[in-house]
């Protein structure tokens, strides 16, 4: 059975899926590793190694995750929505800056 979540994606979401599988595979081929072998490398199954390929989004983010490693683009994975390249965020940052800056008042002794 599966999720609502997966049937709801978008079809953007779909192709972009469809693309890393599409560029994982041509990856493991310029490495001259079989499918059998990425999916030892991996710990799992040729079927879902297979899944990675098509881009198949009930596949988990962990092997997703682990593919990438054993092909040498671990660390591009930890700088997906890393916060100083998150464009969107740091002008939503400028747009909270306050319009003045007044200093604070001193507390008064009672």
């Amino acid at each position: 059975m599966q999720s609502a979540a997966l049937e709801s994606l978008s079809p953007t979401v779909r192709r972009a899926l469809a693309k890393l599988g599409t560029d994982i595979s041509t990856a493991r081929r310029k490495r001259n590793l079989t499918i059998v072998m990425m999916a030892e490398r991996i710990g799992a199954a040729k079927t879902t190694y297979l899944k990675v390929e098509k881009g198949d989004p009930s596949v988990s983010m962990g092997i997703y995750a682990m593919t990438l490693f054993v092909l040498g683009f671990g660390e591009a994975l930890g700088d997906i929505v890393d916060p100083g390249r998150d464009n969107v965020g740091l002008l939503l940052d400028i747009e909270r800056l306050p319009k003045r800056v007044r200093p604070k008042k001193a507390a008064t002794a009672l």
